[in-house]
C-alpha cells in the first residue's frame, strides 16, 4: 500500500477525489436539510441558492486569479526565497480584492437583494458574511500552498471539516427541532470555514515560512499570468449560475429552489473533473515548460476519457429515473426538478471536455484564449437562456443552458484540435480502456474474495492498482513492478 501512495497520480487522486466528494457530499446533504426544514420557505430556500451563487463567482474568480499561478510558480521554483515572495505577494492580492468585495457588500447589498425581489434578506445575509469573507482569505491562500508543493491531504482536511461543522449546525437544529433564519445559516457558514482553516493550517505548517515580503515584481507577475484566469473564471462561474440568476431576476426566488436542487445532483458529475484538474494542472504545466506538447495532448486526452468512462453511467441512470430521485431527496413539492436535472444530466457529459481544455489551456500559457472563449460562451448562454425563457417559461434557462454547452463543446472542440492536435477517436479508446481496466479489476477481487487473498499477497489486490503513466510512450506501470514510479 506505501508503493501505491509513493505515486503522485494514486495518492493526489485519493485525497483531491476525498476533497471534492467531502463537498459535494455534504452540499448535497445540506441542500436536503435546508429543503425539507420547514424553518425555511421556499422563496427562501432559493434566496439562499442565489446567495451562494454569487458567493461562489467571488471565491471562485478569486482563486483563479491567485491559486493558478501560486501553483505554476512554486512548483517549478527551487528558490526558497523565490517562493516566499511568491506566496507573500498572492496573499496581499487575495486580502486586497476581498476588501474590495466587503468594500461592495457595504455599499451595493441591499441593492442587490433589490434586485432579485428578496426584499432586505439576501442583502443582510451578504453583511452578515463579512466574517466569513475575512476567513477564507486565509483558507484559500492556505489550499494554494498546499497544492503549490503537490500535497492535497491538507486540502481535504480542511474542505471535510469546513463542511462537516456546518452539516453538524444544520442538522442539530433540524432533530433538535430549533428554527433557524437565513442569517443563522450564514453563521453556521462562516463558523466551519473557520473549523476548516484551522485544520488546513495545521498541515500546511511544514510549508510555512512565516515571512512576509511581497514584492511589485511578484505581484505583477502572478496578476499578468492570472488576469486571463481571474476574468474567465468569473465568466464561466456567471454561465454556471446564470440559469438561477436569471430565474430569479425575470421569474420569482421561490422558482430558483428547483433549478438548485437540480444543480447540486447535476454537480456529483463533476467530482471526477474538477478533481482531475487539480491534479493534472501541474503536471501539464511542467510538461508545457518542458516544451513536450505530445505529453500534454496525452495528458488531455486519457484524462477526459476516464472521466466519460464513469459520468456517462451516472448519467443515464439519473436521466431515466429523475421524477424517483428528485422525490426521494428534496420532496413532492420540487418535482418539478425532475426534466430540468434531466437537460443537467446531458451538459454534465460535455463538462469533462469544457472543464479540462479550459484547463489545460490556463496551465500551458493560453489564458487569454480561454477567456475569450469563456466570454463568448457566456454572451451565447445569456441570448440564448432569454429567448428561451421568453418563449418556454420556467424550463427556459434549462433548455438555454443545454443548447449553450453544446455550441460551446463543438467550438472547443474544433479549438483542441487546433492548438493541441486532439483527436475525438482517442477518447472513446480511452474510455474502453477504462471499462477494460476496471472489468479487470473486478474479476481479480472476486478471485481474491474466492481464494482468501489480500491485497499485500495477492496480485488481484488494491496494491495492484495502475498507474497514470506521464506520457503515451510509457507503459501503464504498477506499484510493484520494477517500472519507476513517482
Amino acid at each position: 500500500m506505501k508503493k501505491v501512495f509513493s505515486s503522485y497520480w494514486i495518492r493526489s487522486a485519493f485525497f483531491s477525489l476525498l476533497q471534492r466528494f467531502s463537498v459535494t457530499f455534504f452540499g448535497f446533504v445540506n441542500m436536503v436539510i435546508l429543503y425539507r426544514n420547514h424553518s425555511l420557505s421556499r422563496s427562501q430556500v432559493g434566496i439562499w441558492s442565489l446567495f451562494l451563487a454569487i458567493t461562489t463567482i467571488f471565491e471562485q474568480s478569486k482563486v483563479g486569479l491567485l491559486k493558478n499561478a501560486h501553483i505554476r510558480y512554486v512548483s517549478s521554483s527551487d528558490d526558497e526565497h523565490e517562493k516566499v515572495v511568491i506566496a507573500s505577494s498572492s496573499f496581499l492580492i487575495n486580502a486586497a480584492i476581498t476588501l474590495i468585495f466587503i468594500v461592495l457588500i457595504a455599499l451595493f447589498s441591499n441593492w442587490v437583494g433589490a434586485i432579485f425581489h428578496s426584499e432586505n434578506e439576501l442583502g443582510s445575509m451578504f453583511q452578515w458574511f463579512i466574517p466569513g469573507l475575512i476567513i477564507m482569505v486565509l483558507f484559500s491562500h492556505l489550499e494554494a500552498i498546499q497544492q503549490s508543493f503537490l500535497d492535497f491531504k491538507g486540502v481535504f482536511a480542511g474542505y471535510f471539516v469546513r463542511q462537516i461543522v456546518f452539516f453538524v449546525f444544520l442538522g442539530g437544529s433540524w432533530l433538535l427541532h430549533i428554527p433557524y433564519t437565513l442569517r443563522n445559516v450564514v453563521i453556521y457558514q462562516s463558523a466551519g470555514f473557520l473549523c476548516g482553516t484551522i485544520a488546513i493550517w495545521y498541515y500546511s505548517r511544514a510549508y510555512l515560512h512565516y515571512k512576509f515580503i511581497p514584492t511589485k515584481s511578484g505581484v505583477i507577475q502572478i496578476v499578468q499570468y492570472g488576469k486571463y484566469i481571474f476574468a474567465s473564471g468569473t465568466i464561466s462561474q456567471m454561465f454556471t449560475n446564470l440559469d438561477q440568476m436569471m430565474t430569479g431576476k425575470f421569474k420569482d426566488t421561490s422558482m430558483v429552489a428547483p433549478y438548485n436542487a437540480a444543480l447540486r445532483i447535476n454537480s456529483l458529475l463533476d467530482v471526477p473533473s474538477y478533481a482531475a484538474a487539480d491534479i493534472l494542472f501541474p503536471k501539464s504545466a511542467r510538461a508545457s515548460m518542458e516544451q513536450e506538447e505530445g505529453k500534454v495532448r496525452y495528458l488531455f486526452e486519457r484524462m477526459v476519457g476516464i472521466l466519460l468512462a464513469f459520468s456517462a453511467p451516472i448519467a443515464l441512470f439519473i436521466i431515466l429515473f429523475a421524477k424517483p430521485i428528485i422525490y426521494i431527496i428534496v420532496g413532492s413539492q420540487y418535482i418539478s426538478a425532475a426534466p430540468i436535472l434531466q437537460l443537467y444530466m446531458i451538459t454534465g457529459l460535455i463538462r469533462p471536455m469544457q472543464n479540462q481544455s479550459a484547463n489545460l489551456l490556463n496551465s500551458i500559457g493560453k489564458q487569454a484564449i480561454c477567456f475569450w472563449m469563456n466570454t463568448a460562451a457566456l454572451v451565447l448562454n445569456l441570448l440564448i437562456n432569454y429567448a428561451c425563457m421568453r418563449t418556454i417559461g420556467f424550463y427556459g434557462a434549462a433548455v438555454g443552458s443545454t443548447l449553450s454547452y453544446s455550441v460551446a463543446l463543438i467550438a472547443w472542440w474544433i479549438l483542441m484540435r487546433k492548438l493541441i492536435g486532439f483527436e475525438g477517436k482517442n477518447i472513446w479508446k480511452y474510455m474502453l480502456e477504462s471499462y477494460m481496466m476496471m472489468y479487470g479489476f473486478a474479476i481479480k477481487l472476486l478471485r481474491r474474495g474466492n481464494t482468501g487473498g489480500t491485497p499485500e499477497n495477492n496480485t488481484g489486490g488494491p496494491g495492484n492498482m495502475p498507474v497514470l503513466p506521464d506520457h503515451p510512450s510509457e507503459p501503464i506501470s504498477h506499484p510493484t513492478s520494477d517500472l519507476p514510479v513517482e
